[in-house]
């Protein structure tokens, strides 16, 4: 990741002043078990993290023996109805469940599948749009070659840290990100945090500096209502 940094620093200096201002990257850990990871994401969108906290935890005790996908499968219907789950998240953990025991999505051996293989097994799973699959290669796996630009808050930073005039389109930042290869997921994780972080700006690239208003990527399944604890 270091060396990751300092190629990014190198290849845009508008990059270079964003990665003084913030410092070192800093991911969270990742978790033990991939399924509950996933089942977690389904489990987080569309709530807020309270009433998600809550659900999730109720889930969990369904599991006297522990999350599996074998488990969930051999659950009686309406199991997970009565801890609070809705009826597409229920159904959603049910197929990834079934996808994972019929080796569509291989989580036993992530590692022999390409970045871009992994996200069309994942988004074959009902209630998992490619940003969710993006977040779980970037987060979880910590690939280091992931570029979500249909996520808004990479396109505001990206806008935020070069003084755009107007929010760059998921296209042309598409093109930016290819000077970064192969550590694109870096550059995501430093655009997240300009959306947070005060960046020093003279009397006349304040007034090129957009304005844009917070919203979810376009497309996303599902969506997760809220991302901050998915960029730290």
């Amino acid at each position: 990741m270091a060396r990751g940094t300092r190629l990014i620093a190198k290849r845009d200096p508008a990059m270079a002043k964003l990665i003084k201002s913030v410092g070192s990257i800093k991911l969270r850990d990742p978790s033990d078990d991939p399924f509950a990871a996933l089942v977690r994401s389904i489990m987080y969108q569309q709530l807020a993290g309270a009433a998600a906290t809550a659900i999730h935890g109720r889930f969990l005790k369904l599991f006297a023996g522990g999350l599996s996908p074998a488990a969930v499968l051999a659950l009686e219907d309406g199991a997970m109805r009565s801890a609070g789950v809705s009826g597409a998240k229920a159904a959603a953990i049910n197929d990834l469940a079934a996808k994972v025991g019929d080796g569509t999505v291989p989580l036993g051996d992530v590692e022999s599948l390409s970045d871009d293989e992994l996200v069309a097994r994942l988004v074959q799973v009902r209630g998992i749009g490619r940003w969710t699959a993006e977040m779980f290669l970037l987060f979880q796996l910590r690939r280091l070659d992931v570029w979500p630009v249909d996520d808004f808050g990479v396109r505001k930073g990206w806008s935020t840290t070069h003084r755009l005039k107007e929010p760059i389109t998921p296209r042309a930042l598409q093109a930016e990100g290819e000077r970064f290869r192969p550590y694109r997921s870096i550059a995501a994780w430093y655009c997240w945090r300009a959306v947070d972080t005060v960046l020093p700006v003279s009397a006349d690239s304040a007034r090129l500096s957009p304005k844009v208003p917070n919203s979810r990527p376009r497309g996303a399944r599902l969506a997760p209502k809220v991302r901050n604890s998915r960029r730290s």
